[in-house]
């Protein structure tokens, strides 16, 4: 006989797209019970067991989800870069836009000089759209200072995402995004600069619960990402790492192989990639947004990807220069547009599969008893409907550790 549950709010009236095991599971006229921001219960209305509840709000009728997990995002960073996207369409290249001085050290020079509370602003104003469509999680990357100073600054502007927004984030270290300017002449240094100072690991009290590290690494030399992924194991973080995107590297192969949680954007990704990717169980990260913006023809390998059983999630990649996208709604659809992703992939890539790429699939993700209480309300009928409309923000109801946000 089952004891009755006592929690802080039951929601029901509304059916529940589970995505357990990265699938839709729904439960029609589903119900869920939060206790303390996360779910003590979750079934279908009418098999409930005895509950009391301090609050229960009825939807009437939609779709309930888990919140949306952009996993992949560079969210932090100074100035934008508008007037080079204008440069570009009027004709002038990237190699005289560079030399004018633009291109990502323009970014670097903007971040370096901008004061926190500035990058907090602009971070914020950039994050709230995001929210605004269901995002309950994000990543930030830091990449856009290139000295242990500037890249720690920009580390301290994420984790405040989470002390002023309703918003789990998780903070990425991607201090080898670029060459930083002062080693143009010298660039085999940036493998001590990467592999020293970069990775340090701070005391607990510097990390909140809500603001998370990993370390992230771009694709320079096969040589160079061993000694980054030392620094990283060496302070106890994550790894993740861009790789494949515009030519094949082996790098998501080698990433596979010291366990990393993701590999990002994959356009050139081989089968041997795949393999060990699907065998480590590393989340091949898919960013159509960049895709787009580059006008890119060639794709992710997705079917390699489903042959060899990698889990795919998809983020917005938000960032200055190639994906300044704030919907990753739009970013469910332009997968399936243009990479060929199903509806239900797509709602996976943004929910548990997402999570997974964060080190957060226990928590996050999927709405299951002993996870946090993070989902959103859709006045729709089904879920396909969320990457089928394309422009504006659908409406919804985002609820936040239990409460409405």
């Amino acid at each position: 006989m089952t004891s009755e549950i006592h929690c802080d709010s039951l929601w029901h009236g509304a059916d529940i797209v589970t995505m357990r095991e990265g699938k839709y599971h729904i439960l029609h006229d589903g119900a869920l019970a939060v206790r303390d921001g996360k779910i003590v219960w979750i079934g279908e209305y009418a098999a409930r067991p005895a509950i009391t509840a301090d609050e229960t709000v009825k939807f009437e009728g939609g779709i309930i989800t888990p919140g949306l997990v952009d996993c992949h995002t560079h969210l932090v960073f100074g100035g934008d870069r508008s007037a080079e996207f204008e440069q570009r369409l009027n004709g002038v290249s990237y190699a005289e836009i560079a030399a004018q001085g633009g291109g990502i050290i323009s970014t670097v020079n903007a971040t370096r000089n901008a004061p926190e509370e500035q990058l907090l602003a602009q971070a914020q104003f950039r994050l709230r759209p995001l929210l605004a469509e269901g995002v309950t999680c994000v990543e930030v990357k830091s990449g856009y200072g290139l000295t242990p100073q500037s890249e720690l600054k920009m580390l301290r502007v994420a984790r405040r995402l989470a002390e002023t927004l309703p918003v789990e984030v998780k903070t990425t270290c991607l201090a080898a995004h670029a060459l930083p300017p002062e080693y143009a002449a010298a660039p085999m240094t940036i493998s001590i600069w990467c592999a020293t100072p970069l990775f340090p690991k701070p005391p607990a009290p510097a990390w909140p619960t809500r603001s998370t590290p990993s370390a992230n690494i771009w694709p320079f030399r096969r040589s160079r990402w061993k000694k980054v992924f030392a620094a990283a194991e060496r302070a106890g973080l994550p790894v993740k790492l861009h790789a494949e995107q515009l030519s094949a590297l082996g790098g998501s192969a080698l990433a596979a192989r010291h366990r990393a949680l993701s590999a990002d954007h994959l356009e050139y990704a081989t089968e041997q990639d795949a393999q060990a990717m699907g065998a480590a169980g590393t989340v091949a990260v898919l960013l159509p947004g960049a895709y787009y913006l580059l006008r890119e023809t060639q794709c992710p390998p997705v079917e390699l990807f489903r042959k060899h059983r990698v889990p795919m999630a998809i983020a917005s990649d938000a960032n200055p220069g190639t994906s300044p996208a704030l919907s990753l709604r739009l970013m469910m659809n332009m997968a399936c547009t243009l990479f060929r992703l199903t509806p239900e992939e797509a709602l996976a890539g943004v929910t548990l599969h997402a999570a997974r790429a964060l080190g957060l699939q226990e928590s996050h993700g999927s709405l299951e008893s002993g996870k946090v209480a993070d989902f959103v309300h859709w006045p729709l009928s089904r879920p396909a409907e969320l990457t089928y409309w394309l422009g504006g923000q659908l409406p919804c109801t985002v609820i936040f550790r239990g409460e409405v946000r």
